[in-house]
């Protein structure tokens, strides 16, 4: 192309610098090279938008095809093999509500009732409702008894007092925390079935690519959810550990303390005892005569 181009140019040059002529030739046309020379130009320049047609041709030919290949991978991209489900579909762990027949001819099925009530349903009412039949409840300590005992042992009795209290508010937070759980166990196990069936359908609309954005942030927040529930059941049974641990502490306290009031006393008691002895020998009469 750049040989033509060449040869164009050389025959224009040439027929701009022949003299005029106006030879007659046998045909009668007179030749004029100006002329000759823009119809050499005119050639030239349709050459040119030729090639620029064909450049243009070319790169929309090319766009063509990127676009069928992008369009082809993103309608491999949005299908979903067909046995998807039946490969990797998996069964879970449901709540199941907390039953038991045993005692239900029985006297005892209210307060069983009221039990599983708090167990399966929650809310702190049925929590307090269960504690309060199910439970050995605590008598009032006789304010004139307690208040004739010695500190040492006014200080043990509201110890466990305490110790009681506090386990009766774990008990029922426990109950309530689990009924609720499990209460909202039906929702949540019908949330994660949805989630499951649109995660294996073969629906193209539920491949694509805002759709799977939306699968991932749900799966996201139902886990946050489970995993506020674990930490619920966590808590309440920390709550209990911290309790258990205050009795055995409370426990290992006591013993040190009658340690301490037993060294603290013994040598006043032991004189006591001694000097009682003393005296009790001393009064009694060896003599017949009773003197």
């Amino acid at each position: 192309m750049t040989h033509r181009k060449l040869v164009l140019r050389a025959l224009a040059l040439i027929f701009a610098l022949a003299p005029v002529a106006h030879a007659q030739f046998g045909s009668g046309i007179v030749f004029d090279p100006t002329q000759s020379a823009h119809a050499i130009e005119q050639i030239e320049q349709g050459t040119q938008g030729l090639q620029t047609a064909e450049q243009i041709y070319t790169t929309a030919y090319k766009t063509m095809n990127q676009v069928i290949a992008a369009y082809n991978l993103a309608y491999q991209m949005s299908r979903m093999p067909e046995n998807l489900a039946a490969r990797y579909k998996s069964d879970f762990s449901q709540w199941s509500a907390v039953t038991n027949p045993t005692f239900t001819s029985s006297s005892n099925s209210s307060v069983t009732s009221a039990w599983l009530d708090a167990l399966n349903i929650g809310s702190p009412t049925r929590a307090m409702s269960a504690y309060g039949v199910a439970v050995i409840p605590l008598q009032s300590y006789p304010a004139g008894s307690l208040s004739s005992l010695d500190p040492t042992t006014q200080a043990v009795v509201q110890n466990q007092y305490t110790s009681s209290e506090i386990g009766q508010s774990n008990l029922t937070n426990l109950l309530s925390t689990l009924g609720t759980i499990r209460s909202d166990s039906q929702t949540f196990q019908q949330k994660l079935a949805n989630l499951e069936s649109d995660t294996y359908s073969t629906d193209p609309n539920q491949q694509t690519s805002n759709a799977l954005l939306g699968k991932i942030n749900s799966a996201t927040m139902l886990q946050i959810h489970s995993q506020q529930d674990t930490n619920q059941i966590l808590a309440a049974s920390a709550a209990q550990q911290a309790l258990e641990t205050k009795e055995d502490l409370d426990e290992r306290n006591r013993l040190m303390n009658q340690a301490i009031y037993f060294q603290q006393n013994f040598p006043s008691l032991m004189q006591n005892v001694t000097g009682g002895v003393s005296d009790s020998i001393h009064s009694i009469s060896l003599s017949t005569t009773g003197q």
